[in-house]
């Protein structure tokens, strides 16, 4: 059965990896995030939309965080922040975008992470905790994910959890100001359970067992 989040419940939330945790996003983060993501921005704006002149304001992130708390409750995407365990550091986020159900059951995975926490695992680990959470918790059957062929620790990430190339797409997304060709791929639970990233799961964890019990 699928969950249902009421207000109350999203703050207590969370998905635990190794070493970091995820949850959905609060306006009491808006500190920690304007200061990550002020502190990346060359690092973050060529593989993002371009960011406006108001970006960074207090008024946008509240704006944001609404926006996907309603998802959330209405089951139309899930976005998480990610916070290291050790100090409750926010390092980036990730994303379950624009979830389709009836006959499809799927969704588009995204992420990004703070250029001083980057090429670090702290992804590795987050995407980890999330991709279990969106097969076995949410009734997933397929994630999809789009990268720019020339992003090569993206690419590099969804290799390691199974995603396969399905094709290229001209001109999909509007980044940073130009309409950028992506790579398309695509992973089933199979895909994921059988990746190089999920092999290190520890054997003893209990939603690991069941997940692999779920491959025919």
């Amino acid at each position: 059965m699928l969950p249902l989040f009421r207000s109350d419940g999203l703050s207590r939330f969370k998905l635990l990896g190794a070493r970091t945790y995820l949850r959905p996003p609060s306006r009491a983060d808006y500190k920690q995030w304007i200061a990550v993501r002020e502190s990346s921005r060359s690092f973050l704006e060529p593989w993002e939309p371009a960011w406006g002149e108001d970006a960074l304001e207090r008024a946008v992130f509240r704006d944001r965080v609404a926006r996907i708390l309603q998802e959330w409750r209405l089951d139309l995407g899930y976005g998480f922040h990610i916070f290291r365990k050790n100090d409750d550091r926010l390092l980036g986020g990730v994303n379950l975008n624009n979830v389709r159900r009836g006959v499809a059951q799927a969704a588009n995975l995204g992420y990004w992470m703070g250029e001083e926490y980057a090429n670090q695992g702290y992804m590795t680990d987050a995407v980890r905790a999330l991709l279990p959470h969106a097969f076995q918790g949410l009734g997933l059957h397929r994630i999809d994910a789009a990268c720019i062929p020339e992003n090569r620790p993206s690419r590099h990430l969804l290799e390691k959890f199974g995603f396969r190339e399905i094709g290229e797409a001209r001109g999909y997304l509007k980044i940073n100001g130009e309409w950028r060709n992506h790579l398309l791929t695509s992973a089933l639970l199979e895909d994921v359970m059988n990746s190089e990233a999920m092999r290190e799961q520890p054997a003893n964890d209990g939603a690991f067992k069941q997940l692999l019990d779920r491959i025919v």
